[in-house]
């Protein structure tokens, strides 16, 4: 409630941050709102009607939706279970670079994993 009709919202956050069924309801009556859901209400569920409203742009975790990231993160994960076994400290640096699969130069530009593709409204 309190959404204005030409908005765009995005929701990256983790857990019941946006009412899903009163979304899909403000999607279907102003179709110049739109908005981008990295994460569901329910997740991995989706409220019904949200994948077939054409403004949103659904994105399930895209961000990590690479095999080059996605390998960064089992190595690192592997280190750590390793560390722990050992008796040692787990890895706590927000440094990333060790764990990469690759340069960053050569990571992907784009990890195409759109639910609703076909439902999109394109201008």
């Amino acid at each position: 409630q309190g959404l204005v009709h030409d908005a765009i919202l995005v929701n990256a956050a983790r857990g019941p941050v946006v009412d899903e069924v009163a979304l899909v309801a403000h999607l279907q009556a102003n179709p110049n709102f739109r908005c981008g859901l990295d994460v569901f209400e329910d997740e991995p569920l989706m409220k019904p009607g949200l994948a077939e409203c054409p403004n949103a742009t659904i994105v399930p975790h895209i961000a990590s939706a690479s095999l080059w990231t996605r390998g960064g993160m089992a190595t690192l994960a592997a280190q750590n279970i390793s560390a722990f076994l050992q008796g040692q400290p787990g890895y706590d640096s927000q440094d990333m670079t060790p764990f990469v699969d690759g340069p960053f130069d050569a990571m992907p530009e784009s990890c195409p994993s759109i639910v609703n593709m076909d439902s999109i409204k394109r201008n």
